[in-house]
């Protein structure tokens, strides 16, 4: 591997880390000025200043968050990345789900294309979105319940 391959890799780990830890001045940093984000999260404006902000929400909604890189591969100007991260949704609302307190894994592969040095574009698949989800149908379904619980008793009366 190329000492040009590794800085690529070690530039997108930094991302990572960043991101982890909620490190805004490393991200503005990190990303080009024209940066596009392919695959944005469903509130977030997709350039550069809309990824630094979900980044901001990420933190004030989860602590603990921790990032185990587990592959990466670089292909010219392209880093694909597979990665593993660990949060506790703790803090604060995230995509309309009030904090739960609980563990939540998302697994991710990543690719970033890489321009000067600095980080270009980002093309995204996690489980992040499904766990989601997954939770607020959780919750969507236990209020269903109680509603059909209040009903009954109430037709009792």
């Amino acid at each position: 591997m190329s000492e040009a391959e590794e800085e690529k890799k070690a530039l997108i780990r930094r991302l990572l880390e960043a991101y982890a830890t909620g490190d805004l001045d490393t991200l503005d940093e990190l990303l080009a000025p024209d940066y596009v984000d392919h695959n944005p999260q469903p509130d977030q404006v997709p350039d550069r200043e809309g990824f630094i902000q979900s980044v901001a929400r990420h933190e004030s909604a989860f602590s603990d968050t921790r990032v185990t890189t587990e592959y990466q591969a670089v292909d010219g100007d392209l880093v694909i990345s597979r990665f593993t991260m660990n949060h506790v949704h703790d803090r604060g609302e995230f995509m309309g789900m009030e904090p739960t307190g609980r563990s939540w894994e998302t697994s991710a592969i990543v690719i970033h294309r890489i321009e000067g040095g600095r980080i270009a574009e980002e093309w995204s698949e996690s489980s992040n979105q499904l766990e989601a989800t997954r939770q607020r149908l959780e919750r969507e379904k236990f209020a269903l319940e109680r509603v059909e619980q209040e009903l009954h008793v109430a037709r009792r009366i």
